[in-house]
């Protein structure tokens, strides 16, 4: 049965996120519903700053609990962290900006990376859909639904120095979080009337990872043989490829975090732009929304420049995910009005207009 939970920015009924199997307690008071924001870093208070707007001019009763995380600072604020922990696990759903992390070895570990880990949010959802704009894209009618792992494998952050000069940085992969992540693409694929998954790996290479990784993902393949949904796999370095060439070969992609972070990245730019590119983190309990590729943006910072669309649709799958269908409906149809009308389109899609030009359009066409 196809659900009917709406997907990304859109009054489609196709996208559904299997996964989110207890927001009891989520608190609401007043009529209105309390939800985690974390803006992140870079552009992602300009973004933060829009969708708030946008929520404010058509009333959805919402009431933010903000954290002003950042991990451009040499020490991470452990009192601030440990309150925006807290405030999630009350409230159950967040709507989070990407937060830095510094690259120098002597930078702490991964915001993102600790967050996901430590509520568990396992599944991590991109959806690469063309948007139906006038800009220039390499592809048309592009839908894809990349779900990668979002808590073992290369960004376990196990690394060590047995000897000077040399580097051991460890790949995790367990059958038990395999198996779960590749249970939820199917179960995504069959929610939402979606009829292939792909299995994206390198195991010809990483017999013992990727080959646990795919042998799992090939067990989990049969027990929906009945359902309707094929499954395939594809070597990595082909996957980027041929996702290039021939993205319509693809629908469902379950795959590492590492590949699903590169092919994302890929996606975007088929479509037009990461900026319009929205994601979501899902684990049993807790659900974090957050643009689906996961840049910082400092370049664009403070220039008023950045397109908030991916951050827009993120929060508005939210909204469905608090049932709150008739705001996300409003939301949708003005964003899509201003996207495909062309007039205010930030420079990444072509325009010249401004975050606040954007913000206002999409307001005017509420």
């Amino acid at each position: 049965m196809v659900c009917q939970t709406r997907y990304f920015g859109s009054t489609h009924t196709r996208t559904c996120l299997p996964g989110i199997t207890n927001l009891e307690g989520h608190p609401v008071y007043f009529g209105k519903h309390t939800v985690t924001l974390i803006p992140g870093d870079g552009i992602g208070m300009e973004m933060s700053k829009a969708v708030k707007s946008i929520f404010a001019a058509a009333d959805v009763p919402i009431e933010w609990e903000q954290f002003d995380l950042s991990g451009l600072s040499q020490e991470v604020d452990e009192k601030l962290l440990r309150q925006a922990m807290d405030s999630i696990r009350r409230n159950k759903v967040a709507l989070k900006g990407i937060l830095y992390t510094p690259i120098d070895k002597h930078g702490h570990t991964s915001l993102n990376v600790f967050l996901r880990k430590d509520l568990d949010i396992f599944a991590s959802i991109t959806l690469i859909q063309s948007a139906g704009g006038n800009w220039p894209t390499r592809s048309k009618n592009v839908d894809i639904a990349i779900i990668r792992e979002n808590t073992e494998g290369e960004y376990s952050g196990l690394e060590h120095a047995p000897v000077g000069g040399v580097v051991e940085s460890l790949k995790v992969v367990t059958r038990a979080k395999t198996e779960r992540i590749a249970r939820f693409a199917f179960d995504f694929a069959l929610k939402n009337g979606r009829k292939k998954v792909t299995a994206i790996h390198k195991a010809n290479i990483m017999k013992l990872g990727d080959g646990l990784f795919l042998n799992t993902c090939r067990e989990v393949a049969k027990r929906y043989e009945s359902s309707g949904v094929t499954f395939n796999d594809m070597i990595v370095d082909n996957a980027a490829m041929q996702l290039v060439s021939r993205p319509d070969q693809f629908d469902v992609v379950v795959c590492g975090n590492l590949y699903g972070n590169i092919l994302s990245n890929i996606g975007a730019a088929l479509i037009g732009s990461p900026g319009i590119v929205p994601g979501a983190n899902i684990g049993r309990e807790y659900a974090v929304f957050e643009p689906g590729c996961r840049h910082v943006g400092l370049h664009l910072q403070g220039r008023n420049a950045a397109n908030p669309t991916s951050l827009l649709l993120s929060s508005l799958h939210l909204l469905r995910a608090l049932s709150l269908h008739e705001k996300a409906d409003m939301i949708s149809k003005a964003l899509t009005k201003t996207l495909q009308d062309g007039a205010n389109l930030t420079p990444d899609l072509g325009g010249t207009q401004t975050t606040t030009d954007f913000t206002a359009a999409v307001i005017a066409n509420l």
